[in-house]
């Protein structure tokens, strides 16, 4: 009993006792645990119970020849269109922020373009460009070329599908930049102003690695929606995956086996996608991490 108030003193409980706390599973919990786990076991029973499948015909073209064939060009065009797209769009980022007018202009009006067309008209642009120009040349305005090339020989499918793909990401890549150049406190230029160094350095040195924090995960997004993006490059008659599905099932009229050869791949390059953000993640969030050390009394120190 306390003197001043004739009361017992609330029980206290060790820091441990709160950090080791569990919060009681609610019955909606247990149902709704229930309930996803029933709905696994339904899709699961539906997809190997379903003759329609034919998983045979799907295990005989999984690693079919052409379809290897398709999955790298889908590969290379996703590295490559990233590669493009991340260049442009720390170009057009620089260009955005910096104080040079035209530039920004130049930059406003790339991404009002690229970003507002969609990427399928975008790509049966580039794939029909012989249409406006029938003939590239290099030489001076106004004279005869020095040197000229007939456009469909130069435009192939596969450039048209890198220009298409890489222009319009390095719009969307842009914004990302941007945002994460904007999140590093204006105090780290004055920093490194401080101690001398060229702005060229101090970006490459002290800002460019602390907005990688804030640009590794939407480019990460960026870089799966590229790998499924690259589908659409099947109008134009490129053969990646989705295309070299398309040609044998035009041929043996299997469609639903084999697109569950391309889901199947596509679904692998997926995942390995994801592992591989998240290490890249955890390695530029090294000094950031919430510290989830469990704090102990001094009371209850050796």
């Amino acid at each position: 009993m306390t003197p001043a108030t004739g009361m017992s003193p609330p029980a206290t409980h060790g820091w441990a006792d709160i950090a080791t706390a569990r919060h009681r599973t609610s019955p909606l919990r247990w149902g709704l645990s229930l309930f996803l786990a029933l709905a696994a076991l339904q899709v699961t029973y539906f997809l190997f119970s379903n003759p329609r499948f034919e998983w045979p015909v799907v295990g005989k073209y999984l690693f079919s020849p052409n379809v290897l064939q398709g999955l790298g060009t889908t590969l290379v065009l996703t590295v490559v269109a990233m590669v493009i797209g991340t260049v442009i769009g720390t170009i057009a980022a620089l260009a955005l922020l910096s104080d040079f007018k035209p530039a920004r202009w130049a930059a406003q009006t790339y991404l009002w373009a690229f970003r507002g067309t969609p990427l399928l008209i975008q790509l049966i642009f580039w794939y029909n460009l012989a249409y406006l120009i029938p003939s590239i040349s290099i030489g001076l305005p106004f004279l005869a070329p020095w040197v000229e090339w007939p456009t469909n020989a130069v435009i192939t499918p596969f450039l048209a599908a890198l220009l298409g793909l890489g222009l319009a990401e390095g719009a969307y890549m842009t914004e990302i930049v941007r945002a994460g150049l904007s999140s590093v406190d204006t105090r780290q230029h004055d920093a490194a102003r401080a101690l001398g160094m060229t702005p060229t350095k101090a970006f490459f040195r002290i800002i460019f690695p602390q907005a990688m924090r804030f640009i590794i995960p939407p480019t990460g997004n960026q870089v799966i929606g590229m790998a499924k993006a690259t589908a659409l490059v099947s109008v134009i008659a490129m053969n990646d995956l989705l295309h070299s599905v398309q040609i044998i099932y035009n041929r043996t009229y299997e469609i639903v086996p084999l697109l569950m050869v391309a889901v199947f791949w596509y679904l692998v390059v997926i995942t390995l996608l994801y592992a591989f953000q998240s290490r890249l993640e955890r390695y530029y969030s090294k000094g950031h991490r919430r510290d989830t050390t469990q704090v102990v009394p001094a009371s209850e120190q050796a």
